[in-house]
């Protein structure tokens, strides 16, 4: 009976430790420059954001995007409901963050824990959006304006990455963020609300 029970304990012990090593237990981030709106609701900038204000890098959901992932309207959420916040466009009153179309800029994610990662990928929303409805792919250029491969590399806590905001872009648009992660089949969404006039 001793052995009997003594088995079953480190056999739920295996289970827990491998479930720890992998999925979302092992891995969070989120972008703070441009701030996304889950960066902007935890440092207080943005009020009444519920759940979100207090894991801020917890926007995961499926990934493979824009083919996959998180349904259309529900994408700022990673299609979480306990995040709805990040899909309410408040009116497309979230604060923008001014950029000069054609300038370099350095894009930041703050990660909490850090993980094998396949890419970042950059996305913008079309000429014409609507600020004031929910983002859908529809809303987006169908390729990413920049994309940093990582081969499967876990990055630093702070991770930085140098581009080129877009040119032909004006106006108020989002762009949307998305760290693929390499070994399992999540990612992590962030939409920072930008202005380009």
């Amino acid at each position: 009976m001793r052995k009997r029970i003594s088995a079953a304990v480190i056999g739920l012990g295996v289970v827990g430790v491998s479930l720890l090593s992998t999925g979302s237990a092992s891995s969070h981030g989120y972008s703070d420059a441009p701030p996304s709106r889950q960066a902007l609701c935890a440092n207080g900038t943005v009020k009444d954001c519920g759940a979100i204000q207090y894991e801020p890098q917890s926007v995961e959901g499926p990934k493979g995007f824009p083919a996959a992932g998180p349904a259309d309207g529900k994408i700022c959420s990673g299609g979480h409901d306990d995040f709805a916040e990040l899909d309410d466009p408040r009116g497309g009153k979230w604060p923008g963050t001014k950029l000069t179309p054609g300038q370099g800029y350095t894009f930041t994610w703050r990660l909490t824990a850090r993980h094998a990662t396949t890419d970042f990928k950059y996305f913008i929303t079309k000429d014409g959006y609507d600020p004031t409805k929910p983002l859908t792919r529809a809303d987006l250029e169908s390729e990413p304006f920049m994309t940093v491969p990582m081969g499967g590399a876990q990055p630093g806590e702070t991770v930085q990455h140098h581009g080129t905001v877009p040119t032909q872009k004006s106006g108020r648009h989002i762009i949307l963020g998305v760290w693929d992660i390499a070994d399992t089949g999540n990612a992590f969404y962030a939409c920072s609300d930008v202005d380009l006039s």
